[in-house]
């Protein structure tokens, strides 16, 4: 078992690969990350496919929405030049085969993983009950149900995905526009509870060392997310955060093995 904090690879290894796709997984996977991250959407097929945005715009350039084509379409479209384009000290010519995977192929590559597996649903809200509901298809047998984590921050999701799915481990994501809403942040763990999660995932921003304290006391096992710096590790370590989330797993990985 890999030492705390666990280090949990964003839409794959995302620093030195395209995100979401299928060689970002595999890089993050070799780079010994503690577990992987990915987003999903519906295809117009009302398949699962895995991508960040509602559109092709930023990682494919083209115009049209995910739910507009199908997911064979989408298996089709590059979703790797642009990569290779934004960061060519980084860049390899096979990334420019890489594609936008299906949540089932992704699942694939994680069988012998032995780590937790993050998905994340993206959806609007007239989207939540058929999201949801192919997500359980997909899931529902898998050998490594047990290793899955769903979570949203629609918490309407994921108390659709926990009435469907009552064995599923879920957490409920929450970003800093959230203190506009609420007056006290330990009204968060009030409101992840309510929708059926078992964990939070929290901007940096929230996860002060008062709020890490409340969710241990309620049993609630914290994520961070989105990061890249090796301080992290060490307040993690004080406030009883479980894993970091991040784009280059690789270095936070080294960083907390030399750390101790």
């Amino acid at each position: 078992m890999s030492p705390l904090p666990h280090i949990v690879a964003h839409r794959g290894a995302s620093a030195h690969a395209p995100e979401n796709t299928m060689a970002a997984f595999r890089l993050a996977i070799e780079e010994g990350a503690d577990g992987v991250e990915f987003d999903v959407r519906l295809a117009r097929d009302r398949v699962p496919v895995v991508i960040h945005d509602d559109t092709l715009a930023r990682t494919a350039a083209r115009p049209e929405r995910v739910c507009d084509l199908t997911s064979e379409e989408l298996c089709r479209v590059d979703a790797g030049s642009w990569f290779n384009k934004r960061y060519p000290k980084r860049a390899d010519p096979g990334f420019a085969r890489e594609t936008i995977p299906t949540l089932a192929n992704v699942l694939g590559i994680c069988e012998n993983f032995a780590g937790p597996t993050y998905i994340e649903l993206k959806c609007r809200p007239a989207e939540v009950k058929p999201l949801t509901a192919a997500v359980c298809d997909v899931i529902r047998h898998s050998q490594f149900l047990s290793r899955i984590i769903v979570k949203s921050f629609d918490l309407a999701a994921v108390a659709e995905l926990r009435g469907l799915l009552p064995s599923v481990q879920t957490a409920a994501l929450f970003e800093p526009s959230i203190t506009t809403i609420l007056r006290r942040r330990r009204h968060i763990i009030d409101m992840a509870r309510e929708a059926g999660a078992a964990r939070l995932s929290l901007h940096t921003s929230l996860a002060t060392a008062k709020l890490s304290q409340l969710a241990a006391d309620v049993g609630m096992p914290v994520t961070v997310w989105t990061t890249d710096d090796p301080r992290w590790i060490a307040r993690c370590k004080r406030r009883g955060i479980g894993a970091i989330i991040t784009n280059d797993p690789a270095a936070l990985i080294k960083h907390r093995d030399q750390s101790g």
